[in-house]
């Protein structure tokens, strides 16, 4: 992983932006990490990203995993059986 200042990455973006598509590239202000660059192997991956940082996603990943913990949880059969058409 490159660590590069904002000031670099502000004057060459583009190969910066390649660069993360191979790996992820730090960018710091003063020497201390405030960004990443992350580089998406398929254009359409962006909203996987997004999702992955939207704390509203999380929050119900983590009650769903609580969930299947407790004993809560739905079984692809059960699933299936419900919204079997045939």
């Amino acid at each position: 992983m490159k660590q590069v200042s904002i000031e670099e990455v502000e004057t060459d973006l583009s190969g910066y932006l390649q660069q993360a598509q191979k790996d992820s590239v730090i960018i710091t202000r003063e020497g201390v990490a405030v960004g990443i660059l992350i580089g998406l192997e398929d254009p359409e991956d962006w909203w996987e990203e997004l999702l992955l940082h939207n704390p509203k996603f999380l929050s119900r990943v983590a009650q769903a995993r609580k969930d299947l913990r407790e004993g809560k949880g739905v079984t692809i059969e059960e699933i299936g059986a419900k919204y079997d058409n045939s």
